[in-house]
């Protein structure tokens, strides 16, 4: 079994840490299940978004989401980690939708350029 590193993007690696430790476990575990290949049962896609997953942790009142994308083969990558404050439903809030698409086209551009320069 082959396990893919975790490269955390921005800030997500102390947003995440930021959270409940019940949060941080669960998250952890998910992100686990994506190294190794596998969809943990609280990741699901983010529509639009192709390769790019959601979890989504409920603790107390609250809940917690990572965004990570799984299309790269060298690595799983971390886009996003946050506190879902929306009382809009199971929709991403569009300053974090924002950020998650800012940072994918980031990384996009920066696995191109990786192609070309081999």
């Amino acid at each position: 079994m082959t396990k893919r590193p975790v490269n955390w993007i921005g800030s997500s690696l102390e947003d995440l840490r930021a959270m409940p430790e019940e949060v941080q476990d669960e998250i952890g575990f998910a992100l686990y299940f994506a190294q190794v290949g596998e969809t943990h049962r609280s990741a699901k896609h983010m529509k639009g978004m192709p390769g790019v997953y959601e979890i989504v942790s409920d603790f107390n009142t609250d809940t917690f989401r990572a965004v990570y994308i799984v299309r790269f083969e060298d690595a799983v990558y971390v886009l996003h980690a946050f506190q879902k404050k929306s009382h809009k439903g199971a929709q991403v809030p569009k300053r974090d939708r924002e950020l998650i698409e800012k940072r994918l086209a980031e990384l996009v551009a920066e696995q191109k350029a990786r192609k070309r320069a081999c």
